[in-house]
């Protein structure tokens, strides 16, 4: 179930939008501009189904997303939408993983108190007798040079 941010859970001065997500859903979405450092050698994991909702994470995905396990597990993935990211990132993420090939990029993450953080993320559709059952995700820290590159090319994509 995806929820609206509630201002309790804010860290800081927010700002409020309300995005429209993959498949039909919207949710409105509090944030902040403090950005939560990826730490070295931490893999983040997922697992999501078909449509994108989250059956399994790691303790490192608690710990960056500022989210209970309870929370992320049969939540959307999209529970992680920052609004500064192009929905044409997503739609290429959507369009590769769904023809059963790996997807890469740079991805900024959406954490519950409303700050961020950046990743490098891997998605990796789970194939089973040929057909694309769900997705594996592994995020690992990315190069500042990249995120740079990253914050001034995705305002150009929406």
């Amino acid at each position: 179930m995806l929820h609206d941010m509630k201002p309790e859970d804010i860290v800081g001065d927010f700002q409020e939008v309300t995005l429209a997500l993959y498949g039909g859903l919207s949710r409105k979405i509090l944030y902040t501009d403090i950005e939560t450092p990826y730490p070295d050698g931490k893999l983040i994991v997922s697992t999501t189904d078909k449509e994108g909702v989250i059956t399994h994470v790691n303790q490192s995905f608690i710990e960056m997303s500022g989210f209970g396990e309870e929370e992320l597990i049969g939540a959307p993935h999209s529970i992680l939408r920052h609004p500064d990211m192009p929905p044409a990132a997503f739609k290429d993420l959507w369009d590769t993983v769904n023809t059963g090939v790996k997807w890469q990029g740079f991805v900024k993450n959406l954490r519950k108190d409303g700050g961020y953080y950046w990743v490098k993320a891997t998605v990796i559709p789970n194939v089973r007798e040929g057909e694309v059952v769900g997705y594996t995700s592994v995020r690992r820290k990315p190069s500042r040079t990249k995120v740079e590159e990253c914050i001034k090319l995705y305002p150009t994509l929406f």
